[in-house]
């Protein structure tokens, strides 16, 4: 997943409905009314942090949906996205003698909630804020589906694929606390290209694991490639290796009367590791949605995923895809305004929904900005910010019709 920071006005940038609506499934999978402390801690869910109420990085914490909404009106509020098996920590004792409207009872801490410094407002290794007014880059922010921290693409050490085809990115720092995934990478994952050696000079390595030079942006032919009559035999004896996550084989105990079967477990990892195929260990890695469902489910590697805290891995609705999905099965029927557009179809909500989200930032920034320069609000400017907003939307609006 990724956020774009636009150096333009982004009042002026024009958001197509699909983008919309995910941007929406955020807070659609999530419950805007009940605070989700009842629930435990929750698979996934949008979360929070106040910065009002906990500013200090030293004692990080997050609210729910519904405690944003409700016991935090008003306040500096900044959204995390979401955050996996998270219990809404509002009003407990990070919060001092401010307590949750909606779960007053809690306890004093969450003991299982993991936080980082997305809590505090920074992202990334350059521990930055988003949106960094500070940074004229024009760069993406990508989430590690395994930390859940958000990176600039400049930053993840790799050349990185295009954005709608992002799909799941896992940081260089969690491939290396569960280094096994450098081995399903060399075969999985979307090939690298990452400068080594000489600046001029490029490997690419595939998903294969091969590793071949580039000259002049050419790739040339490996010296080890089979000719091309025996390529397809070689893809479907990968396919067919592919085929399973855990292979199980059936072996029949001749000479025994009852002919007993035993089942052999064969590891899928360890498989893929006698092929010998290699990648860098350098860079974040980019994995297509269906890479999950290919680790293998054997009983070493599931204490292998245990150990190194990513058994969630192995559970493909843990994926934002999933989460977003969800929202999407529920359309946007627990977003605040939609009792309000009942009686319209979907790209009329979503046009609601936009605009009341634009009007409320505008204002806010507009507010903001008459406190920084000393200003008094007055009648005429406040008709000059009315005026303005009308005249972006005719911009749009003419754009559209172009």
């Amino acid at each position: 997943m990724a956020a774009n920071k636009d150096e333009a006005d982004t009042d002026d940038v024009l958001v197509s409905e699909e983008e919309l609506e995910k941007a929406l499934c955020v807070l659609a999978g999530s419950d805007p009314e009940k605070c989700s402390y009842s629930r435990g801690y929750v698979k996934r869910q949008a979360v929070f942090a106040c910065n009002t109420c906990t500013p200090s990085a030293a004692e990080p914490a997050g609210i729910c949906l519904a405690c944003a909404n409700k016991c935090h009106d008003g306040h500096d509020i900044f959204e995390l996205y979401t955050k996996r098996n998270f219990r809404c920590d509002c009003g407990n004792s990070k919060f001092g003698e401010f307590k949750c409207q909606l779960t007053p009872v809690k306890d004093e801490e969450n003991i299982r909630n993991h936080y980082n410094h997305n809590f505090n407002g920074c992202y990334c290794t350059c521990d930055r804020p988003y949106p960094d007014t500070d940074d004229q880059a024009n760069d993406e922010m990508i989430q590690c589906v395994i930390c859940e921290d958000w990176f600039h693409s400049r930053h993840l050490g790799c050349t990185t694929v295009e954005p709608e085809e992002l799909q799941e990115m896992v940081c260089e720092a969690c491939m290396n606390k569960a280094p096994f995934l450098w081995t399903y990478a060399a075969h999985l994952a979307v090939p690298p290209v990452v400068s080594v050696g000489h600046p001029e000079e490029e490997v690419e390595v595939d998903v294969e694991g091969r590793a071949e030079k580039e000259e002049d942006s050419e790739p040339s032919q490996s010296r080890d490639e089979e000719p091309s009559t025996s390529a397809e035999p070689t893809k479907q004896e990968e396919v067919a290796k592919r085929s399973s996550p855990c292979k199980r084989t059936h072996k029949e105990m001749i000479g025994s009367p009852a002919k007993a079967t035993t089942k052999t477990v064969r590891c899928r990892l360890k498989e893929l590791q006698v092929q010998g195929l290699e990648r860098l260990r350098q860079g974040a890695v980019f994995w297509p949605y269906s890479w999950r469902s290919e680790l293998c489910t054997c009983t070493s590697c599931k204490k292998a995923y245990v150990a190194a805290e990513v058994q969630f891995l192995m559970d493909q609705s843990d994926t934002i895809l999933a989460y977003e999905n969800k929202g999407l099965d529920e359309p946007f029927g627990q977003h605040p305004l939609m009792a309000l557009t009942n009686s319209m179809d979907r790209v009329q909500q979503l046009e609601v929904i936009y605009g009341f989200n634009e009007l409320t930032t505008s204002i806010t920034a507009f507010l903001d900005q008459c406190v920084v320069e000393g200003k008094t609000v007055t009648v005429e400017a406040v008709h000059q910010f009315f005026e303005e907003l009308r005249a972006r939307k005719r911009r749009r609006t003419n754009a559209g019709y172009q």
